[in-house]
């Protein structure tokens, strides 16, 4: 029989801000956002979140995790030039009306260089010679974008390009976006510093870091934004504040003014109004499993690892966690032996289940022993 154990001590105590209300929430400007806490991972808030969308510049975020993960495995270094083709210098270049990194037709440029022109300057020609270079073709690359994208897990996104100029096949969410800026900041950390440059000079032209959070956010320290006329607006942000991070994608705001003032409002919000908390630690033990023909009657049931949730400040004093299992096991238990689940309820949240497993090892007694305990159920009905 199932059985759901509540103990007043497994019910954690919290500090409460006596005489606060809880924050509304917060509204904002923008057409799909999400805000992500980068430790654990959970939404803090989320609009229209999952649908495609045109994600603009936001994209060449794909094309430099690409980059990244071929420098990372040794097949490609930051001193390897890539030539820059008539193509990428008509589709890309000046003359395009888009952001360049002001290439020329021919010239050799380190892979460093084009790094630093896709994610600080948000060279559209630097990101065409880069698919070229790599894959033969930007139609070859955006193949290879989308085998990226169905590997690493990215359910909501397709590529047809390189560079986010506007194409009705190519399409991002604003989750796929935070996951990918997480795996970015996560994998290649020896690269991230980039993110944060405020400029770049490529042929004695200066460029600024067009982010506007690293100019009005301290704790800001990249990533991407983007614009087109459909798309609006746009950025992918992160920023870290007292070791903790959070990374945003806000889409669709109409002005540059908009697209400094609401990812910082909801970020800020977001820092301000949540925090991480250990609920449970690894090895702590939340219940006892009795058990049947064992050499013990009972096994303790632990978490095996930490159990660190993302919760708004104002609802922590409300969380309760159930053990909820099966009772009793049979012997022989294993260490490890997953015996049930931990329940964690916060209220406006779903609740979250975390295995139970065995802290120790329980053996089976002998035929005698079976003997003794089926005697002792008969004539007292104990366990």
């Amino acid at each position: 029989m199932r059985r759901k154990m509540l103990n007043s001590k497994f019910i954690l105590a919290a500090f409460l801000l006596l005489g606060i209300s809880e924050a509304a929430a917060i509204e904002t400007k923008a057409r799909n956002v999400i805000l992500m806490d980068y430790d654990t991972g959970q939404y803090l808030y989320a609009k229209e979140a999952n649908k495609m969308i045109p994600p603009a510049s936001m994209s060449k975020l794909m094309t430099v995790y690409i980059i990244l993960r071929k420098l990372n495995d040794g097949s490609l270094s930051l001193d390897d030039t890539f030539t820059v083709s008539e193509n990428a210098w008509r589709k890309g270049g000046a003359a395009s009306g888009g952001s360049t990194m002001f290439l020329a037709i021919g010239d050799k440029v380190r892979v460093e260089d084009l790094l630093k022109g896709i994610i600080i300057q948000s060279g559209n020609d630097a990101c065409i010679v880069a698919a070229e270079n790599l894959a033969g073709s930007e139609e070859d690359f955006a193949a290879d974008m989308n085998k990226m994208a169905e590997q690493i897990g990215l359910k909501n996104s397709h590529f047809a390009n390189s560079t986010g100029l506007p194409h009705p096949d190519h399409r991002m969410s604003a989750e796929d976006l935070a996951k990918l800026a997480r795996l970015i900041i996560s994998q290649y950390p020896q690269y991230y510093h980039l993110f944060s440059q405020k400029e770049f000079v490529y042929h004695n032209i200066r460029q600024g870091n067009r982010n506007p959070l690293l100019y009005s956010m301290p704790t800001a320290d990249g990533l991407k934004t983007g614009h087109t006329e459909e798309a609006g607006y746009c950025l992918t942000a992160s920023a870290k504040k007292d070791n903790r991070r959070l990374i945003g994608v806000f889409t669709g705001l109409k002005s540059i003014k908009e697209r400094s003032e609401e990812p910082e409002k909801i970020m800020n919000w977001g820092f301000r109004e949540f925090d991480n908390y250990t609920l449970l630690k690894k090895g702590a033990q939340v219940a006892e499993m009795p058990v049947w023909y064992g050499t013990d009657k009972t096994v303790p049931m632990v978490v095996a690892e930490d159990v660190v949730r993302t919760v708004k400040k104002s609802r922590y004093s409300k969380i309760r966690i159930t053990a909820v299992y099966d009772k009793p096991v049979k012997a022989p238990v294993e260490v490890g032996q997953q015996l049930g689940v931990a329940r964690i309820e916060v209220p406006g949240d779903a609740p979250v289940e975390i295995p139970l497993v065995a802290a120790k090892a329980v053996k089976e007694v002998g035929l005698w022993g079976r003997v003794r305990k089926n005697l002792q159920y008969l004539l007292t009905g104990a366990e």
